[in-house]
């Protein structure tokens, strides 16, 4: 029960510096879209109302919740796989266990920031050549 209160107490707790949060926004939702609002925000482990301010601020500022980037992150390392596997063997060349190995080790380092500079380039406008 006392580490119950602590952690009550800890999370009730403002954080220094930063702006008490005054204002509230309020919408309404059918019973059905409350229970998939509950649901989502609960498999991801925060209860609705934190959910709800992280989903609208991220929308607010254009940037992608963390779910999105990571698998954002996933379709460009598939990309990079992809473009640089298959580019030799269409040239009749062959790939050794130890070079696909090595790509799969270039793609997890690189997957992020592909995924950063695709995304600039969307932001700038650019539309990609074939």
């Amino acid at each position: 029960m006392p580490t119950e209160t602590l952690g009550l107490h800890a999370r009730l707790q403002r954080i220094k510096g930063r702006e008490t949060r005054s204002q509230s926004i309020a919408t309404r939702f059918t019973k059905t879209e409350e229970k998939t609002l509950l649901r989502v925000a609960s498999d991801r482990g925060m209860n609705l109302r934190e959910w709800s301010r992280d989903v609208l601020l991220s929308a607010a500022r254009g940037t992608p919740l963390r779910d999105e980037s990571a698998l954002f992150a996933e379709v460009q390392a598939l990309r990079l796989l992809l473009i640089n596997t298959l580019e030799p063997l269409l040239r009749g060349d062959k790939m050794t266990p130890e070079q696909f190995k090595e790509m799969l080790r270039y793609v997890k380092t690189n997957k992020r920031r592909a995924a950063a500079d695709m995304l600039a380039s969307y932001a700038e406008g650019a539309t990609e050549q074939p």
